[in-house]
């Protein structure tokens, strides 16, 4: 059901009088208290005293008792919400094809297909030998029922499956607990049977070599959980007797194992937020040494891929901030080989590129948009794909065959739901293998309306919004709106179609994404001046966002909402801290607001690795800039909005002692009587519920926290 929020005084009378009632409601709720214990650190002449550290002992029964105790408060607040919250969760479901399937790829002789039954949380993996072009009646092979491996499991996780080049075997990684620590087996396709030998603490990726039996994986370091060893498993075999083949030494680096789309090369990374390096071995020749690509140089990245005698190269060598597409022999792989393919440009931001017999597929990114260029070996052709949306997103799908003229790509945009398109590179064809459906019967990307406007930030930077409402909501000062933002690692928020966010805009409100300095989405400039000593760009670009919606009558203080996750739950932490006037409500999911204590503590998974992204407080320099916006720090008595806090107590990447912390400072030192929430779900990590449906469950819950602010109960 749409409900649009009237502008007259009788609306603003009932809501005025449903927040007082609201909150006399939770004057009469206990409000959980948590014990101080003041903890004193130093560094570089500074002291700082924590009085809720000791919350990140996570095998304390106070601790647990603590986070309990926040969950049964923000049940209590809640639970007017819980019938709306069920009732957004069937509307959300109702839309999705439940029986679903993905459009088949081909692989080595096969079709892969992932797809859902009715009622199943998780996906089924399967596939059917190529004979023939009538895919329809061939047998199909479970390679995995997810939906079985996951009974008796709270959460469950299969990721990154790799079948052998034989066709044979299938290694595959599962985590039970969320904590992104994957063990791995193999099984065989032919009898699938399940082999005895199981590798723990791994990525879960692996990749074989051609011989089937000698696999390569990933192993992490059991307390940073950072990726540190490339490993050989021979099958068969003990796994104890597993080989190291390589050991990343570097805290600020992690590494990775994976196979050229060629299948002629295996490939070892390593990688930090400023630079890459690569290691090369035929697939063919396992007990071989791998040999330097090219060594790593600070600041200089690179990715490769195999094509006939050459290597191609994406890379900024020769200060080309955009990126640029380099090419290099097969046996001289070192820089002074390398040569121009795609020269830097200043206006065009190169994403990635993929290879195919004839052709070269490369992404591309002008002005926030993407691009697809394709260029054939020949020199040809070469074209960019047309695209009519003034604001949308595009990327190349999954290409695993090489040898093709069809490359396949995915189009979506805020009112277009998302097709899987097959392109024929030779004479321009394209066929929509799938469109996205949205069922129901009540969905019309003519009732909705998307639009990019440009913010101006207060160093005169313009920053684009890009916006979706339905077409009946007026926009003045009395409309609801959520500003979404991530801003940091260089990751570029896509205007994707959402069926979830129907229930938003179908309610009146309207969906903004701010496309801040942090993201690529103006190129490598725009992420390099809101990281390091940029980084509160990133928080201003924000605010400015607010500060232009509200100036042009999209919305007001009274109703704007905004929400981050994870390095986006830094920005709220930023935000509220330094604006806390613009916002009514704010979400923070599984917010990384402690900076300081974090990134001085290198035990803490990812902390060393995330230097060259935020700074190392080692240095007092960084530690000062850091400082001086850490949300945690910078908590102080003043009227905060009303807020939705939420982590997992398995987390990974932002440990749930951040947001309890955060939380518990609010408490004692917000001077108003807003609503503050800490929901912990205490069988889960940083990415939320493992169940498609599950995790319906977790924005059900968001969202009816910013309608029940709206008066909105339906």
């Amino acid at each position: 059901m749409r409900k649009i929020l009237c502008i007259s005084i009788i609306f603003s009378i009932t809501f005025v009088t449903s927040c007082k009632k609201k909150q006399m409601n939770i004057k009469n709720i206990p409000v959980p208290t948590v014990e101080k214990k003041p903890k004193k650190m130093e560094i570089h002449g500074d002291v700082r005293v924590d009085n809720y550290y000791w919350l990140n002992e996570k095998e304390n029964p106070k601790v647990i008792d603590y986070l309990n105790r926040e969950n049964a408060y923000y049940d209590k607040v809640t639970a007017h919400t819980k019938k709306f919250q069920e009732d957004l969760f069937l509307e959300m479901k109702s839309r999705i094809k439940e029986d679903d399937s993905s459009v088949p790829y081909k692989l080595n002789g096969y079709y892969y297909i992932t797809r859902y039954e009715k009622g199943g949380q998780y996906p089924i993996y399967s596939r059917k030998k190529i004979i023939g072009d009538d895919i329809a009646n061939i047998k199909e092979e479970i390679i995995f029922n997810v939906n079985e491996m996951a009974k008796n499991h709270d959460y469950y996780s299969l990721n990154s499956y790799s079948v052998s080049p034989d066709n044979k075997l299938v290694s595959f990684g599962v985590d039970t607990l969320s904590r992104r620590q994957y063990d791995i087996q193999i099984k065989n396709l032919e009898t699938g049977k399940i082999y005895p030998e199981v590798i723990k603490n791994t990525t879960g990726n692996a990749t074989w070599a051609a011989d089937n039996k000698t696999l390569f994986y990933t192993h992490k370091d059991p307390e940073t959980l950072r990726s540190t060893k490339i490993m050989k498993h021979v099958l068969g075999t003990d796994v104890s007797e597993d080989l190291v083949v390589y050991e990343e030494k570097d805290d600020t680096f992690y590494t990775s194992i994976s196979k050229s789309k060629s299948k002629k090369f295996l490939v070892i990374g390593s990688s930090s937020t400023l630079t890459t390096e690569y290691q090369i071995l035929e697939a063919d020749n396992p007990n071989g040494e791998f040999r330097m690509f090219q060594k790593r140089e600070r600041g200089i990245e690179y990715h490769i891929a195999h094509y006939k005698d050459n290597f191609y190269i994406l890379t900024n060598k020769d200060n080309a901030k955009n990126f640029k597409v380099m090419k290099t022999p097969i046996d001289k792989t070192t820089f002074e080989h390398w040569y121009d393919v795609i020269p830097h440009r200043e206006d065009t931001f190169v994403e990635d590129f993929s290879i195919f017999r004839d052709y070269l597929v490369v992404e591309e990114r002008s002005n926030g948009l993407g691009k697809i260029r394709i260029m054939r070996w020949d020199d040809t052709a070469d074209y960019y794909l047309p695209f009519d949306e003034e604001t949308y997103s595009v990327g190349v799908y999954s290409n695993p065959e090489f040898d093709t003229n069809i490359f396949r790509y995915g189009y979506q945009s805020f009112t277009t739901p998302s097709s899987v398109i097959d392109f024929n590179m030779d004479d321009k064809s394209k066929e929509i293998k799938k469109e996205q459906e949205v069922l129901g019967g009540k969905f019309d990307k003519k009732n909705y309306k998307s639009e990019r406007v440009w913010a101006t930030a207060r160093d005169g930077k313009k920053v684009a919004i890009s916006l979706v409402y339905h077409k009946d909501t007026k926009l003045t000062k009395e409309t609801p709106l959520l500003l979404y933002a991530y801003g940091s690692y260089g990751y570029t928020l896509e205007d994707r179609f959402s069926t979830v966010r129907l229930s938003l805009l179908d309610r009146g409100f309207v969906y903004a994404a701010a496309h801040i300095r942090g993201s690529q989405y103006l190129g490598r400039e725009w992420y390099e001046d809101g990281k390091l000593f940029n980084k509160k760009n990133t928080f201003t670009d924000f605010i400015d966002c607010a500060k232009y919606l509200i100036k042009e009558n999209y919305t007001s203080p009274k109703h704007l909402y905004a929400e981050g996750g994870s390095a986006g739950g830094l920005l709220m932490g930023a935000i509220v801290n330094m604006n806390a006037e613009l916002f009514h409500g704010v979400i923070a999911a599984v917010p990384f607001v402690d900076v300081m204590t974090t990134m001085l503590d290198d035990s803490i998974p990812l902390t060393t690795s995330e230097y060259d992204e935020w700074g190392n407080p080692n240095n007092k320099d960084a530690y000062e800039y850091m400082l001086s916006y850490s949300p945690y720090d910078n908590v102080t008595k003043k009227d905060y909005p009303n807020m939705l806090v939420t982590t997992g107590l398995h987390d990974s990447q932002v440990q749930y002692f951040e947001p309890a912390k955060w939380v518990a400072k609010l408490r004692e030192l917000k001077t108003n009587n807003n609503i503050l929430l800490l929901h912990t779900d205490m069988k889960v990590g940083h990415g939320g519920a493992s169940g498609r449906f599950d995790a319906l469950k977790d924005v059900a819950r968001d969202y009816a926290f910013i309608f029940d602010l709206e008066n909105i109960s339906k």
